[in-house]
């Protein structure tokens, strides 16, 4: 379910990506450890491009759909309950394996 009340920040070809991603901020003042907590939800096909983790670790966590995680060039499956752990320092990529449905996620950011 989509979090109700909160406008997303819609972003198109996210870095170098394709497609739109939904970006909605749960907490625009969180608590550390933790720098943000972004539920998302991609475009049917979709792709957000590779990029590095420059400033925060992250864990991806899967909520619907049927996506692949790359990191570090090794794909990982991103589904429902999948934990996908990005230290400082590695490169994303994602991409939505459905043609007909949105690919959804959140992501945690901590301060380090």
């Amino acid at each position: 379910m989509v979090p109700e009340g909160i406008t997303p920040d819609v972003r198109h070809d996210l870095f170098g990506g394709r497609g739109a991603v939904k970006v909605y901020n749960l907490d625009p003042s969180p608590m550390p450890p933790f720098a943000a907590a972004l539920w998302c939800e991609l475009d049917a096909g979709g792709v957000v491009g590779r990029h590095r983790q420059e400033h925060f670790p992250e864990i991806v966590l899967g909520l619907e759909g049927d996506g692949e995680a790359t990191v570090d060039d090794r794909a990982v499956p991103l589904r429902p309950g999948s934990v996908v752990q990005l230290p400082l320092g590695s490169v994303l990529a994602l991409r939505n394996r459905s043609d007909d449905a949105p690919l959804r996620y959140l992501i945690l950011k901590a301060r380090g």
